[in-house]
């Protein structure tokens, strides 16, 4: 949910068949903070500037993931880019705030309410009167009645990912004039501020070849500060320029230049002038950190040689030659290995050299670091095994000390390490209410009561079995990569050779499991069908403690072991800790795990959403509308024509019928007050499900030239693209909002 943008918008629904019905209504309730309003855990991190303060002109090179498959953010192969490229050049009704909440865009809007509730719910738009598209046609209701038969899913034509909130409109019509937009609903629609958010002209909504085919590599007509100048896939760049027909504030920049560079690379591209924006993660947070202290210059740090000879960088190339020759000959040692050792030295010099350089140029950059409009989750399998009980679901959330795993992941990064209290809003959100009461917090005592009470018993008998081989993996011992110990003490098993995080093969193009999540939720959505694993961290092993034979749970002849699948993709070092004290957590009451690390490119695709897993570490975005986005992530599964359950989103395979009939009227509730009530008693009972545990909110790294304003760790805000420059030489922040 992705990004900071636009709103979630899932599109699935999930498998599960479990009841929380034992649970006690006063801990469902989730109403004790009902009319508290919560602050963001973390302010947006933007170095802010007033518009007069930044200069006109220049171009901001800014870090993307990949070069996006299609600028339609309604399909279902639209990621992270698209979606920033929708936000500078198109039109949005609605855009986020710092507090994650929709205010509505006076660029485009001058008002938009609910003028009638009977017989129909009636909203009335009154557009800005300059608001025009790039080729001079007014924005009017024409486009807004193509986007609605575009998306009603009415016609099977269009190829859309996606139709929550347009299939419920029954007409849209011109209102007393030219700027108004009558939209009548079939339907109550609680979430009628997440329509039209982006809106494209009717010149790509109007008919199916245009919908499917024209919009995926270019767009002719725009209406923002920006207009898409150039897809260019052979230097995988976007280049977005400043739009003259642009009514607003005009844009600062001349252009932006969406730039795709691997994750890995970002902090040499910066060194090198490349970029001037890119997310990063911990390791070239510590890079550029660490030029920023030391003040790096070339050859200030010289390297000691054998036998106390000067190091290379302290004299000539030839002294050291000569010295290295000496130095073997009085030790009986051959000339030639003597030349081998020179020219590995002579490497390392060049390497720290380039170290150096790289030091000095990044003393220009600087970490904007705020939380991610995203949580991750520890997802529990519901469908069938153990976790199909719910008491061992429940012992399992009850094992885990979820500020202890916040705090191993935000405390290093000086960010507020603070548990996630809901599954469908984040902290500075209107819906959100810490109701992780429901389940209950960390309890030893508990966690293993509950086991005991399910069937599971220690010292039990445990009827060895042939280990299956499941797919995607080989079994420990088998031909190719085996079972194998990590420096931490912890065990793994992999495949043959792939997912080793020091091998760049195994991570397909454009798949960053740690980091690359959209932020907004649609186009994460999407790219998790595409088999993607955006926004989850790969842990490698878990925890194998001595006594482990010891603490055995066994039931029917069976030892309670839970495979734990994740990824193995770049920049798996953080949550490979965070999955060891989880397994850590688990040990404590008896709960065994086994690790198995598949590819990226096959983690949600053949595991996570064909249910070939126990546990799993993934993250869902955030929305401002969690009545529509987040019911198909939670929602009981439903059969298919085929006899198979219709899954969707809901990866846990856990759903009950409270939650859904609570989700469905908070989508048909009008009343603002009473919607947010019955979304928090969803979450309630979502919780006492015990199918996912949201652990912690996202860390937000953003590394930027320390002379670009109005830009970095967005947060939830939805970035104002207009506003963002270079500040003027001798200028400072103001340290006020941008556009002040």
């Amino acid at each position: 949910m992705s990004h900071n943008g636009v709103a979630l918008r899932a599109v699935t629904r999930s498998v599960a068949f479990l009841t929380a019905g034992a649970l006690a209504v006063t801990a469902l309730s989730g109403c004790s903070s009902e009319e508290k309003r919560s602050k963001p855990l973390a302010a947006q991190d933007i170095a802010p500037a007033a518009r007069s303060l930044v200069a006109d002109g220049g171009t901001l090179h800014w870090a993307v993931d990949a070069v996006p498959e299609t600028l339609n953010t309604f399909q279902s192969d639209a990621d992270a880019t698209t979606t920033t490229v929708a936000q500078a050049v198109l039109p949005s009704m609605y855009r986020l705030d710092a507090n994650g909440r929709p205010q509505a865009d006076p660029d485009y809007l001058e008002s938009a309410k609910v003028v009638e509730t009977k017989p129909k719910q009636v909203v009335l738009y009154k557009l800005n009167q300059q608001a025009v598209w790039s080729d001079g046609r007014e924005i009017g209701a024409a486009d807004f009645a193509a986007q609605w038969r575009a998306l009603s899913g009415k016609d099977s034509a269009y190829w859309t990912a996606r139709n929550a909130g347009y299939e419920r409109i029954e007409k849209i019509e011109r209102g007393a004039d030219d700027l108004e937009v009558r939209v009548t609903f079939a339907r109550p629609y609680a979430d009628w501020r997440s329509l039209f958010s982006p809106l494209y002209p009717k010149d790509v909504m109007g008919t199916p070849d245009s919908f499917n085919d024209s919009a995926r590599k270019k767009l002719k007509v725009t209406a923002g500060p920006f207009t898409l100048k150039k897809v260019d896939r052979k230097d995988d760049e976007v280049i977005l320029a400043r739009s003259a027909r642009w009514w607003g504030h005009p844009a600062k920049l001349d252009q932006i230049v969406l730039r795709a560079v691997p994750r890995d690379k970002r902090a040499a591209a910066l060194a090198a002038g490349e970029i001037e924006l890119a997310e990063v993660d911990p390791e070239a947070l510590g890079r550029i950190g660490l030029a920023a202290r030391a003040g790096a210059t070339p050859g200030s740090s010289p390297l000691a040689g054998p036998g106390g000879l000067p190091a290379h960088g302290s004299g000539s190339n030839l002294g050291a030659a000569d010295a290295l020759r000496s130095w073997a000959l009085a030790h009986d040692e051959d000339e030639e290995d003597a030349d081998d050792e020179l020219s590995a030295r002579q490497k390392e010099r060049k390497a720290l050299a380039a170290y150096q350089r790289e030091q000095a140029a990044l003393k220009g950059f600087e970490i904007r670091r705020s939380l991610e409009p995203a949580y991750t989750q520890l997802a529990l399998n519901g469908a069938s095994g153990p976790l199909a009980d719910e008491r061992v679901r429940r012992a399992v959330a009850r094992a885990l000390d979820r500020k202890v795993l916040a705090g191993v992941v935000l405390s290093p990064l000086g960010l507020p390490a603070v548990p996630v209290g809901s599954h469908l809003a984040l902290s500075g959100q209107d819906a959100y209410a810490d109701n992780s009461g429901a389940l209950g917090g960390q309890d030893t005592e508990e966690a293993q009561a509950l086991l005991a009470d399910a069937g599971w018993v220690a010292g039990g008998k445990v009827e060895k079995e042939k280990k299956e081989k499941k797919k995607g993996e080989k079994a420990a011992g088998a031909k190719g990569k085996k079972t194998e110990k990590e420096d931490d003490g912890t065990y793994v098993v992999g495949e043959d050779d792939k997912g080793d995080d020091k091998d760049p093969k195994d991570h397909p193009k454009g798949v960053d499991a740690p980091r690359h999540l959209a932020q907004d939720g649609k186009r994460y959505a999407n790219k998790l069908r595409q088999g993607g694993a955006p926004g989850a961290y790969a842990p490698k092993g878990t925890a194998a403690p001595a006594d482990a034979a010891k603490k055995v749970l066994a039931k029917n002849g069976k030892a309670l072991a839970l495979r734990f699948v994740l990824p193995s993709g770049p920049g798996s070092g953080t949550l490979r800790t965070v999955a060891g004290r989880i397994s850590s957590m688990l040990e404590k009451v008896g709960i065994r795990t086994e690790i198995s690390k598949v590819s990226d490119e096959s983690y949600f695709k053949d595991h996570i959403a064909s249910g070939e897993y126990d546990l799993a570490l993934y993250s869902w975005p955030a929305s401002a509308f969690p009545a529509t986005d987040a019911r198909p992530i939670f929602a009981k599964p439903v059969p298919a024509a085929d006899g198979s359950l219709n899954v969707e989103q809901n990866y846990t395979r856990v759903g009950t019928d409270q939650v859904d009939q609570l989700f469905d009227r908070a989508v048909a509730t009008l009343d603002e007050g009473k919607s947010r009530s019955l979304i928090r008693k969803a979450d309630s009972r979502i919780w006492a499900a015990a199918g996912s545990i949201p652990l912690y909110q996202r860390p937000q790294l953003i590394a930027v030239k320390k002379d670009v304003v109005n830009a970095g760790a967005f947060g939830f805000r939805t970035p104002v693209y207009e506003d963002m420059g270079f500040l003027k030489k001798g200028g400072k922040g103001s340290g006020r909002p941008s556009g002040d």
